[in-house]
Formats: C-alpha cells, sequence, structure tokens
C-alpha cells in the first residue's frame, strides 16, 4: 500500500512539472512559436486564389482558433512592375483578401492585421514577389 502512496505522489509531481514546463511564461507551451510562416502565392496582376493557397488558409486559420489569443499578421508583397503601374495597391489588395478569407473561416478579424510590402525583387522566380505571408503569433 505504501508503494502505490509513493509512486502515485511521484506521478502527481511529475505531472505538475509537466503541466509547469508547459505553462510558465508562454501560455501556448512554446509550440506556436516553431509554426512555419503560412505563404499564398498569386498569378500576375491577380487576387485570385490556387488550391494550393486555399489548404495554406485553412492550415492558417486552424492554428489560429487553436491559439484564439495569438495575433495574426497577413504581410502582402507584389513583384517589381516593370511599366510602373501602382502595385502597392495590389499587395495590399492581396493581403486584405486573404485576411477576409481567414475572417470567413472564423478567425475574428481584431485579432488580424494586414500590412502592404509593396514590390520586392525575387531571388529565383517571380512568383516569390506575388505572395502573402500569414505570420501567427509573436
Amino acid at each position: 500500500m505504501r508503494r502505490r502512496a509513493t509512486a502515485l505522489a511521484g506521478l502527481a509531481a511529475l505531472s505538475m512539472t509537466v503541466l509547469a514546463a508547459c505553462n510558465p511564461a508562454d501560455p501556448l507551451g512554446g509550440e506556436l512559436g516553431r509554426q512555419p510562416v503560412r505563404v499564398v502565392f498569386f498569378e500576375d496582376d491577380s487576387v485570385a486564389l490556387f488550391d494550393q493557397a486555399k489548404a495554406a488558409l485553412e492550415d492558417a486559420a486552424t492554428i489560429a482558433r487553436r491559439y484564439p489569443t495569438a495575433p495574426v499578421r497577413v504581410l502582402g508583397f507584389a513583384a517589381p512592375d516593370t511599366d510602373h503601374t501602382p502595385i502597392a495597391g495590389l499587395s495590399r489588395a492581396r493581403a486584405q483578401h486573404v485576411a477576409a478569407e481567414l475572417v470567413s473561416r472564423g478567425v475574428p478579424r481584431a485579432r488580424i492585421t494586414v500590412e502592404s510590402r509593396g514590390a520586392v525583387a525575387f531571388e529565383a522566380v517571380p512568383i516569390e514577389s506575388r505572395r502573402v505571408e500569414i505570420h501567427i503569433g509573436n
């Protein structure tokens, strides 16, 4: 009987240690910090979503709903335009479209901030610049 009581006391102490480790300064247990940035890509001069983009949006919405206090940042980018048409508006429109899609998937609008980063050069392929990044958490 004494062994069982000692084992139960040890198990209770271990449970408290595990709970404390998951909940010190980070109420999310550090898991949110390991989440990747979700990226949605677009065609030239478009805000239309590919099927892969819809999957990335659903994934981001699932994570955002899982952590209801985590902020959600949506950053819009556009490719540099050689004929000097206004592209800052396109990067903002893309980001706003993605934010609206997140809201339609259950993420409260009050948690989402939208930023337009405008034109950015690409490293390898032009589609790199035509993107929206979804950052969840800090």
